[in-house]
């Protein structure tokens, strides 16, 4: 399969884009012979976004339980639904994710949720490029805590042997107040044996740290450090309620940091990231919309702008988090996060690329490509979608969405019915 991009805005200037395979072959060259061919008129090319944190299949719960207390929605609400899940609904939930995600342009995501290997079905049926990992707790009782890990275990063995290069297995213990912290060191032992990622919430909010201060005697991330299980395989979603001490052991030992500033500010967990001081140590921070019933949407374009605003709400300073530092955090530094050669749009990366609609109300005028992205659009300036060399959206449509739709519509009032 062959894709040339003929006549595209690529970094301020018209080129062409050769893709053979899943890969970017050359830019700039020669008009070649391909199996398809694509006109770039007034579309502007630029990397695919990937969201680092999300649970897709929770777009199922879209709307149903909104303006509650964290702890109160959890209990009373989400898990409740959640034990009710069967691998059918999360695939058509997690399909609903995907159909979203890619008229949105994000052409990888980074998921923790039950059911892994129906996640990753629905992944590969869609065409896109995802982590996935199954959430497990043991809720500190390390007995229960081996047996769910083993499970997990068997399903990532399982996507490796029968999932194509678009899926990464990964391990997703869920939070130090629901695992144990022999479960956790367990994670930590399976992940460097078996070279996994971990994706994990830490320092969502601070009654989270502060229990966990009276339970141990310690702040978590230092407990971690102590434990052996932070490393550069560590992503680490939410990352708010750091202290100055926190971000220098996790610049340490390399931890990758997931922002959610949507998800944040809906469940108003006190206080946005320490972005300057994350920088300082040389952390990579990436962009994630958690779940669609903590944030209702999977727009990485909205994300982007709320990430920066919140920073200069919170800092009272124009210009912290400026529009190219967020565009990396949603591009080249989820690559780095996921240890994907993607990101960017460069000879011998993967093929994971959109095409903007540079006629859009939303980017109009182009002063500054960037800017028009971060500050003033949203999912609907992507007009198509590569991922993996393979066109998922073209100028707008997407095979099969109606069906799509319809399924997890249905799923989703059955669960809830």
């Amino acid at each position: 399969m062959s894709i040339f991009i003929k006549n595209v805005q690529l970094n301020g200037k018209e080129t062409s884009i050769y893709i053979e395979g899943n890969r970017i072959i050359e830019i700039g060259g020669p008009t070649v012979e391909a199996d398809t061919t694509i006109s770039g008129k007034n579309r502007a090319a630029i990397p695919g976004l990937i969201n680092t944190h999300t649970h897709a299949a929770m777009t199922l719960f879209r709307g149903y339980a909104d303006d509650m207390a964290l702890f109160e929605w959890l209990s009373e609400k989400i898990w409740p639904l959640e034990a009710k899940l069967s691998s059918e609904d999360v695939y058509w939930g997690t399909r609903l994710a995907c159909l979203e995600m890619i008229k949105s342009g994000t052409t990888c995501f980074n998921d923790m949720y039950w059911h892994m290997v129906s996640t990753a079905r629905a992944v590969e049926d869609a065409g896109i490029r995802a982590a996935i990992s199954g959430v497990f707790f043991d809720n500190l009782d390390p007995a229960k805590g081996k047996k769910e890990l083993e499970q997990n275990i068997k399903e990532v063995k399982r996507l490796k042997e029968n999932s194509s290069s678009r899926i990464i297995p990964a391990l997703g213990p869920h939070a130090v107040y629901t695992v144990s912290n022999e479960l956790l060191q367990l994670v930590a032992e399976l992940a460097k044996e078996q070279d996994l990622l971990i994706h994990i919430h830490l320092a969502e909010t601070e009654k989270e740290t502060l229990d966990y201060i009276d339970r141990t005697g310690k702040r978590p991330v230092e407990f971690l450090a102590e434990d052996g299980f932070l490393g550069p395989n560590v992503l680490a979603c939410h990352s708010v309620w750091f202290n100055k001490q926190d971000i220098e052991i996790l610049g340490k030992f390399d931890v990758k940091i997931c922002h959610n500033p949507t998800s944040n500010m809906k469940l108003a967990v006190g206080r946005a990231i320490s972005y300057d001081a994350m920088k300082l140590a040389n952390l990579t921070i990436s962009l994630g919309t958690d779940g669609c019933a903590s944030n209702n949407n999977l727009d990485m374009f909205e994300t982007m702008k709320l990430a920066t605003l919140l920073q200069k709400f919170q800092t009272n300073a124009q210009t912290v988090m400026p529009a190219h530092e967020v565009f990396d955090m949603a591009t080249i530094n989820g690559a780095k996060s996921l240890r994907l050669e993607a990101g960017m749009i460069q000879e011998g990366k993967l093929a994971d690329i959109l095409l903007i609609d540079l006629k859009h109300p939303l980017m109009t005028p182009n002063h500054d490509l960037i800017s028009n992205l971060v500050y003033s659009a949203n999912g609907s300036v992507v007009a198509t979608t590569i991922c993996d060399g393979k066109i998922l959206m073209q100028d707008h449509v997407v095979e099969g969405e109606e069906e799509v739709i319809e399924k997890s519509q249905d799923h989703a009032m059955k669960l809830v019915g």
